[in-house]
């Protein structure tokens, strides 16, 4: 965590949460990021159950100790995966967590979230590689349109999750055909490293049990491998021309624009940068951003009046990443 000062009030209070993690940032007039911070990941869905409502509440209390301690913001701009505009109970609890009225809390998608951090609307297209995918267009009447985000058991094709269950998926057909071939795989080293074990069962309980975000941060061991095993290579090559496939269908619904490539995932390594640019059209303007999410969230939320909600074109626009 970062903070250039201490007790001082003012702040407005971006909130980024996604699968892998919840990520803070306090603004002070003018925009300047005075604190930043990250607690566990957390997502929207987890309210439809009990176990999921306290997971979420602890990373709110968590969070809301770590902003208190630099400063009480005035306003709080929070975007959530999963979002999909039921908020009474998670603005009240912000609200009362952070000790502002439920009316200084505005919540929405964190990929409205991301695009706004990224493009005026109708100015572009945001392609996000998270946990998850997705494609997304505000467009000048701010109604979001959206390609991919479906969700990591459907699709979200180039995402954090979907490297990691094509490596797993990798290493297991290798498996099949010849058995205890990972011992001369650098990928496969590095895969079961990361989950602690070669055995099937822990592959097995790693994939079906642990959480998302978790299964997500193993593509950061695919991405470690990339330069030893061109399995691992490949792998991303394909995130590349999956996150492609994103701005393509955009572009082809609504007409050439410059598109943005964002997440955590898409900075594993530059093959996948590499790969999505040369899918794309060569006159397509495309650029790689580190603009944190949480920032422009902060900033947002000292501007409360420049951020009109959304309008999905579906209830959720981001039923379940990334």
């Amino acid at each position: 965590m970062s903070s250039d000062r201490d007790n001082v009030s003012g702040f407005g209070l971006g909130i980024d949460a996604g699968g892998t993690e919840t990520r803070w940032a306090l603004a002070a007039p003018g925009g300047a990021i005075l604190a930043d911070g990250v607690v566990a990941g957390l997502s929207a869905l987890q309210m439809a159950t009990s176990d999921g409502r306290a997971a979420v509440r602890a990373s709110l209390e968590e969070l809301a100790a770590a902003v208190l301690a630099h400063a009480s913001p005035l306003r709080i701009q929070a975007g959530l995966t999963g979002f999909g505009g039921d908020d009474e109970l998670l603005q009240s609890w912000l609200a009362q967590l952070l000790g502002v009225a439920p009316s200084a809390v505005t919540l929405s998608n964190d990929i409205e979230l991301a695009y706004r951090a990224n493009f005026a609307p109708g100015a572009g297209y945001l392609v996000y590689a998270g946990t998850g995918s997705i494609g997304a267009y505000i467009d000048a009447d701010h109604v979001f349109h959206r390609a991919g985000g479906r969700g990591v058991l459907l699709d979200d094709g180039g995402g954090g999750f979907w490297i990691a269950r094509e490596a797993l998926r990798h290493i297991w057909r290798n498996e099949d055909e010849q058995p205890g071939c990972w011992r001369d795989s650098p990928l496969a080293q590095a895969v079961f490293e990361h989950i602690g074990g070669a055995d099937w069962n822990v592959s097995r309980q790693f994939i079906y049990h642990g959480e998302r975000g978790a299964i997500g941060k193993l593509a950061l061991a695919v991405a470690a491998s990339a330069e030893r095993d061109p399995a691992a290579a490949t792998i991303l090559s394909e995130a590349g021309l999956e996150l492609a496939r994103l701005a393509l269908a955009l572009t082809r619904r609504f007409g050439p624009r410059p598109v943005v490539l964002a997440g955590r995932a898409s900075e594993l390594h530059p093959l996948i940068i590499e790969t999505m640019r040369a899918a794309l059209p060569a006159g397509l303007v495309l650029t790689q951003t580190g603009l944190r999410a949480h920032h422009g969230a902060a900033r947002l939320a000292l501007q409360p009046a420049a951020m009109p909600p959304a309008r999905p074109t579906h209830k959720n626009i981001n039923e379940e990443s990334p």
